[in-house]
């Protein structure tokens, strides 16, 4: 398929951000191209392509500046290294000239190095006066332009990584996640999930993503179910429903002195109000 446009991403499970390619229409997936961005020429990776049927109206995308070379991907690999080192810098200026709180968690050179940029993540409600930091850094790099951008304790928590607090060996963000959505208690309500703190929040120290994620599945099971507190003729004499397992197509009920126990969802029948 001739491409007229491409979904590029910067870094493995993130974000894909829309190209022009119609200078270049015979890019495919997985090639890797040069792009203009916010902070300077980047080297990415084409994750999906687009062709004019699946454009619906005119799009003021930047264009692809050209395919990749292996020189360039070698320079790539020689800004990654340099990163690590920058960042170690960052916090070692950072003592005592800015608030504790604020988390350095990424440095990113453009591809030909004259741009750097810090990644930081900040509790505050007030955005942090990082001159002093800046003027600080620019010293060590003097040739550099260095800039700092604040991002949330998701996006923060996505580029550190690790283990989830599921025990997931791989946080789910910073797998395959590359938008966040808006997370409510009441999913966590919906899905049966004990509501303290430590049971529905995740590395980022806000409400876990799978919330969201299996939000639907229990939407769809909990239709063919009863609520909570409702009466049901069992298989065992009637009882009342005090626990559901809406991914298992189970109930737990209450049947007094027979005790609780537990029956899939075909074999209990709702008794209705007369």
């Amino acid at each position: 398929m001739t491409s007229i446009a491409v979904g590029v991403r910067f870094h493995t499970g993130g974000k894909i951000y829309h190209f022009d390619a119609a200078n270049f229409p015979a890019v495919k997936k997985n090639d890797f191209v040069i792009v203009d961005t916010s902070r300077g020429q980047q080297l990415g990776q084409v994750a999906l392509t687009l062709g004019p049927k699946e454009i619906t109206k005119d799009q003021n995308w930047k264009p692809i500046i050209r395919k990749a070379t292996p020189r360039d991907l070698v320079l790539r690999q020689v800004w990654e290294e340099k990163e690590e080192e920058a960042l170690a810098t960052c916090h070692e200026k950072a003592k005592g000239l800015v608030p504790s709180k604020i988390k350095f968690v990424s440095a990113e050179y453009s591809l030909n190095g004259e741009k750097l940029v810090f990644l930081y993540d900040y509790e505050g409600n007030e955005d942090p006066d990082l001159g002093k930091l800046i003027r600080a850094i620019e010293k060590v790099y003097p040739d550099t332009e260095v800039t700092m951008r604040r991002i949330g304790p998701r996006d923060a928590a996505k580029i550190i990584g690790g283990m989830g607090v599921c025990g997931k060996e791989i946080r789910c963000c910073t797998e395959f996640m590359t938008n966040f959505q808006s997370i409510s208690i009441k999913k966590a309500k919906i899905q049966g999930v004990s509501l303290v703190p430590s049971e529905i929040t995740g590395m980022c120290g806000r409400l876990r993503c799978c919330l969201n994620h299996e939000h639907e599945l229990y939407v769809e099971a909990q239709k063919r179910l009863p609520k909570r507190g409702k009466r049901v003729v069992t298989p065992q004499g009637e009882g009342k429903v005090v626990r559901l397992s809406p991914l298992q197509g189970t109930v737990m009920v209450n049947l007094g002195e027979a005790g609780y126990q537990e029956f899939s969802w075909d074999e209990i029948k709702q008794i209705k109000k007369k």
